[in-house]
């Protein structure tokens, strides 16, 4: 009797730092912008650390990448323009050009009517970007970003980490940079509706002694964005190793959060002027603050 394996489930012998190709990894060449990005976030699609950051970077930013010329994308992605041509032909691309086509089709299919977007990172061309612009174009960024979420509400993973942590003993939320204002946010709204959190503020560098006292009995909410740190995947670890509970909300696929977290909500920020939204992640952690009140009988 011959077992049969599904392409998916084989893990092809490479050479150090050598890349799988298309046949071992089970897909064929993404045709559409939608495609690609179900490929990169299938979870069969190993790369080393450079077409990682690529990968991030794309999934981003479809609009600049669309937009820019191979320089300009490969600056903004932290990475040498050779990387993004290596991207291209690992995932069957005969270039980089061929694969930008897909973003450059999604852009016209989607973006027509937005009057914000004219230019890369969404500065408007041949104008000065003065307060009353910039505020305009930050508006239709947010607006962006809950359009994206009405779009893909994602509510099995939402009532999942509302379980978790209604369940728990004590909630730990963890953000740093600019996920520090959302897991503030959501832990002043938790208080206000009687739920008792600790927020890791890592105020005198003590975020490792605040989540000292974390259990098996407890959960943590940790949020992350890109450009990502160390110090929230690295507490969230810590969690973990601890038995607790980890739920988190971040941006990407390749969000280190994803690999640790029992659950997690992707959210796609809308950009403007170099400066992301954080409408849609606000909107998610309320959310989920509600939804952990309701479960305890607060609501």
């Amino acid at each position: 009797m011959t077992t049969r394996l599904h392409p998916r489930k084989v893990i092809p012998k490479t050479a150090p730092g050598a890349l799988p190709s298309r046949a071992d990894l089970g897909y064929v060449k993404p045709a559409s912008y939608e495609a690609l990005r179900a490929v990169l976030s299938s979870g069969t699609v190993r790369l080393p650390k450079k077409l990682q950051q690529v990968a991030n970077y794309l999934w981003q930013n479809p609009g600049d990448v669309a937009l820019g010329t191979v320089t300009s994308i490969a600056k903004a992605a932290g990475v040498q323009p050779s990387s993004l041509v290596r991207f291209a032909q690992a995932l069957g691309y005969s270039g980089f050009t061929d694969l930008q086509d897909l973003f450059k089709a999604y852009v016209r299919a989607t973006w027509v009517e937005d009057r914000a977007w004219s230019g890369v990172a969404g500065e408007p061309a041949g104008e000065s970007l003065n307060e009353e612009k910039f505020l305009e174009g930050m508006s239709a960024a947010s607006a962006a970003s809950l359009a994206n979420l009405a779009e893909n509400p994602q509510s099995a993973k939402l009532s999942a980490i509302a379980e978790a942590l209604a369940a728990a003993d004590m909630i730990y939320l963890v953000g740093s940079k600019r996920a520090f204002s959302v897991a503030s946010y959501v832990s002043l709204a938790l208080l206000k509706l009687g739920v008792r959190n600790i927020l890791i503020d890592n105020v005198g560098a003590g975020a490792f002694e605040q989540l000292g006292c974390v259990t098996p009995a407890d959960a943590v909410l940790a949020i992350s964005f890109t450009p990502y740190n160390s110090v929230t995947p690295d507490l969230a670890a810590l969690a973990l190793q601890r038995g607790a509970k980890v739920m988190s909300i971040t941006d990407s696929p390749f969000s280190p959060l994803v690999p640790i977290s029992q659950s997690c909500v992707e959210v796609e920020e809308g950009e403007f002027g170099g400066f992301k939204s954080v409408a849609g992640a606000v909107a998610v952690a309320m959310a989920i603050a509600l939804g952990v009140a309701r479960r305890r009988g607060r609501t």
